[in-house]
């Protein structure tokens, strides 16, 4: 491959190699061109019902032998235009966000270019890049393995093999299976435990992966509950909407006087209208388009969404379980005390940002004495380590790997030592730290003391005293006596109690008959050192965070695995527990059965030292008592816990590729706080949606009963010809336009509302609870009717007869009635952003919908004063007055919404005073 084993490829190497063998991507389906979408927008039912109409309208202007132009057809043509263009808009703009979303969670891969370790978007590999494999890492490419260490790959996606394959580097003699080429590794695989160097062989479609061809079909696209839910909603509403339909044009043509077939055709034409005007079929597309910006808005937060049917599921989240290091805390791993058999040494509080740069440049060692046992202490928990301290040209220090690997590194440099220490020792092999065992071990070659080996070993100081059979004390090794290892064991509880995290390290020299491969069967009989207490100071937006939670009758459970005693503390530092709650660790858990744990649950909310199976477990156990849990996890063995729970969220910054693959959320900042604002903004995206449902649904249902109305009660408002015949209050025109100018854009604009102030002081919503319920159907039928009798008085004030006799012409007439319809509309938009608060409650809050609002405003007057579309939708101008009588019959449905608002709040003044006492 023409490959440094050591450098790697260059920089001009790998980008004459990325351009001619292209990006390492699967082959997928072309990108659709953007007219295939336009096109799309006219394959829709309610689309084939418009073209029936224009088709009818073209039909009446031939039948009635007109030399004008057929007005009636090209205006539903355009409207029919129109409709499409804002479909297209919709669907290209969501999926623009989505393709956003995507580009934010595409897979990494760790190389080594011009001898430097960088990480790039796994696409970017070429054939000859080293490949650094690391215990849950995603395999970017096929690759031959030049190095192995304890390298256990998961390659059930390739060859169905469900346990974990052990790798190496040794030649195959001959041409072997798939799943037996051990010196291999794949792309797409997992890197289950251990650490490994590979030369990348094959990129793309040449990779194994890339010949599987059901691997590459495309994945069909997702389809939320809500989604389903809503398409179900427009199903039934459309059915509902085609029987009305056809229920008033067989009411007009039995009680109209019918002559010819033009009259017949016009009738048809209303009840086509009235059907397509009244079925919300821009329903799904501004679900989507809602959902999509959501989740782009998430992103900017460091929130990132995978899943649409998330964004529903943060909604109803009741039980966060989270990982203390880096998400409660600010995972700047700090050593400040050491605990050895000579007693306590302490170390200036130096901390840095995870993979950045060093708070301070001066690391000397302060305070406390320098003990020989500190010096190995440090040493050797720096040798047992894989991060690196590497200073800048800037003279500034950047550490690079796990920040309690470099914590030793920076307490280390304090001790001016790291440089000899680099010089003396050598590491030749590693025993992986993995979550079960809780340690890790390095096999090093010292080459002042001729070349004797050692093996170091850093751990929990539960674990690693188990191994250990003697102590250093000072320059001597003694026996671990029943005394000495009770003041190790109250050195750790002492750290813990002052909130440290504590690790320790111990050490054995190895004969020269020991085989270094031999793995953790080594981990016998090693010399403890001592430990040291790291400090990781909870962030400070935590605390609050984790009280607004609470206050949204969320339940927070720390999840750790540190020691019971350190998790306590950080616990009831943050509010999660009451002083003195304790916690239950991984070995209590063992001794429980089902029903032990499911008891447990309901009152534990700290766990120490648990493994990833035990988080599997206390999933499962919040689900079954209807929880709806959102887990966080960081390695590749929380995979099975995130995948478990309903809202899976991965680290950004610590998590590996696999959990970020199994998470259905990517924290982006590894911040608690982030968890929370994700919930928030889950809860006002479906109060949004409920908005613009409860205002599409109301508006359609004003449309429709304004017909139904004026059909049924012709004789009682005035409705009538002179031969007795009904006269229809709108044109199928002016049914059309309504639904053009007032469902999109007012509907787009709720769904960016701001979020009500209220958002997090209620209970979690429940899985179960349907998005449109009873409550919201009774108002879209209370506000759709008094949309319509607003409608219908107005024409009746105009009209000769009726309950009001007025002297206007029908042509005028007609024009108010549909002017208030527009106008309650856009007056229903200021009144559906909310279920029970008043429409003044932030009222010019969303400049969007105002927005909205006037491009409606100013399209209505111009239907209705200029003169080419009064033509076209048989308009004719209105005075100053009668647009002051239209708005105030159009604003009684702001006043009835108003009142019935007013009612709901006082029919339910508990709640009130519940909210308010939340609020407080």
């Amino acid at each position: 491959m023409d490959t440094d084993i050591c450098l790697g490829l260059s920089n001009a190497q790998a980008q004459a190699r990325l351009n001619r063998d292209g990006p390492n991507v699967l082959r997928v389906q072309p990108v659709k061109p953007a007219w295939h979408y336009l096109l799309a927008q006219f394959q829709d039912p309610l689309v084939y019902l418009l073209l029936v109409a224009v088709a009818i309208t073209l039909a009446i202007w031939f039948l009635s032998d007109s030399r004008d132009w057929p007005v009636d057809a090209l205006v539903i043509t355009l409207i029919v235009l129109a409709n499409a263009f804002l479909g297209f808009f919709q669907e290209t703009r969501s999926q623009r966000a989505v393709a956003a979303l995507a580009k934010l969670t595409q897979t990494t891969s760790s190389i080594i270019r011009d001898g430097a370790l960088t990480r790039i978007p796994s696409e970017q590999l070429v054939i000859g890049d080293l490949l650094v494999l690391a215990e849950g890492d995603s395999v970017g490419a096929d690759a031959r393995l030049i190095q192995a260490n304890a390298l256990q790959v998961l390659e059930a996606s390739l060859t169905g093999e469900s346990e974990a394959v052990s790798k190496n580097t040794t030649c195959s003699s001959a041409e072997v299976p798939l799943a037996e080429r051990s010196n291999m590794v794949f792309k797409g695989t997992a890197i289950a435990q251990g650490t490994g160097l590979g030369v990348v062989t094959a990129v793309g479609m040449a990779t194994e992966v890339g010949g599987i061809a059901h691997l590459l079909d495309v994945t069909p696209e997702e389809v939320t509950p809500l989604q389903k839910e809503v398409r179900a909603i427009g199903r039934m509403l459309g059915i509902a909407i085609l029987l009305i339909a056809a229920v008033v044009v067989a009411a007009v043509l039995m009680l109209t006087d019918v002559h010819t077939v033009d009259d017949v055709l016009r009738v048809l034409l209303l009840g086509v209208s009235l059907a397509v005007a009244a079925v919300p079929e821009g329903l799904p597309a501004v679900l989507s388009l809602v959902l999509a910006f959501g989740m782009l808005r998430m992103a900017r937060n460091k929130a990132i969404i995978k899943r649409l049917s998330s964004v529903e599921t943060l909604g109803s989240a009741s039980v966060i379980c989270t990982d203390k290091t880096g998400t409660l805390t600010r995972s700047e791993m700090t050593i400040q005390q050491t605990m050895t058999a000579s007693g306590k040494g302490v170390v200036s509080g130096v901390g840095y940002a995870p993979q950045g740069q060093i708070h301070h440049q001066d690391l000397p060692m302060s305070g406390g004495p320098v003990h020989s046992e500190n010096v190995l202490l440090l040493r050797g928990g720096s040798l047992a380590g894989n991060a690196a301290l590497t200073q800048q040209e800037d003279g500034t220090w950047v550490i690079q790997g796990d920040p309690t690997e470099g914590a030793f590194l920076v307490a280390e440099r304090k001790l001016d030592a790291p440089a000899r220490s680099r010089e003396r020792f050598e590491r030749v092999a590693e025993i992986p730290f993995t979550s079960d065992r809780k340690m890790m071990s390095a096999l090093v070659i010292d080459h002042e003391r001729n070349d004797e080996r050692l093996l170091i070993s850093k751990g929990a100081p539960d674990v690693l005293l188990q191994h250990c059979t003697q102590v250093q004390v000072g320059m001597d090794v003694v026996p671990l006596t029943d005394d000495l290892r009770a003041k190790a064991v109250a050195d750790v509880n002492e750290l813990s109690g002052a909130a440290l995290r504590t690790l320790s390290v111990a050490y054995r020299p190895l004969s020269p008959e020991e085989d270094v491969t031999a793995g953790p069967s080594l981990e016998t009989a090693l010399v403890f050192i001592g430990t040291v207490g790291i400090s990781d100071p909870p962030r400070e937006e935590v605390a609050p965070a984790i009280a607004e939670a609470r206050r949204a009758g969320i339940r927070i459970i720390m999840i750790t695995g540190d020691h019971p005693r350190t998790a306590a503390r950080i616990a009831e530092d943050l509010g999660i527990i009451q002083a003195g709650a304790g916690a239950l660790t991984g070995a209590d858990l063992d001794k429980l059965d089902d029903a032990a744990l499911a008891e447990a649950v309901k009152s534990t909310s700290v766990y120490a030292r648990v493994a990833p199976s035990h988080k599997l477990r206390i999933v499962d156990a919040l689900q079954a008592q209807g929880h709806v849990v959102a887990m966080t996890g960081d390695g590749v063995n929380d995979a099975p816990a995130l995948k478990s729970a309903d809202i899976g969220i991965a680290m950004g910054i610590t998590g590996t590729e696999v959990t970020r693959q199994a998470g259905k959320m990517i924290l982006a900042d590894d911040n608690f706080a982030t968890i929370v604002l994700a919930v928030r903004e889950g809860r006002g995206i479906l109060d949004n949606i409920r908005k613009f449902l409860r205002y599409l649904l109301s508006s359609n249902m004003g449309e429709v009963l304004t017909v139904f109305l004026a059909v049924v009660g012709a004789g009682i408002i005035g409705l009538v010809d002179e031969k007795g015949g009904i006269i229809l209050p709108l044109l199928a025109t002016q049914i059309l336009w309504i639904n053009l100018i007032t469902d999109a854009a007012p509907a787009i604009a709720m769904g960016l509302d701001p979020h009500s102030e209220d958002v997090m002081t209620r209970s979690p919503r429940k899985p179960t609870d349907r998005i449109i319920d009873t409550n919201m159907w009774v108002g879209v039928l209370q506000v759709g009717l008094v949309m319509a009798l607003a409608s219908l008085l107005t024409i009746d004030w105009m009209l000769p007869g009726g309950l009001i006799p007025g002297n206007e012409s029908l042509v005028l007439a007609r024009t108010a009635c549909f002017t208030v319809l527009v106008l309650a509309q856009l007056f229903n938009a200021l009144s559906a952003r909310s279920e029970s608060a008043s429409a003044f409650i932030g009222l010019f809050a969303n400049q969007w919908l105002w927005g909205a609002i006037v491009l409606a405003m100013i399209l209505q007057i111009a239907v209705v004063h200029w003169s080419p579309l009064n033509r076209a939708f048989g308009t004719s101008a209105l005075t100053l007055s009668q647009w002051g009588l239209c708005f105030a019959m159009a604003s009684t449905v702001f006043w009835f919404s108003e009142l019935r608002k007013l009612v709901l709040r006082l029919r339910s003044p508990w709640q009130e005073k519940d909210l308010c006492q939340k609020l407080s």
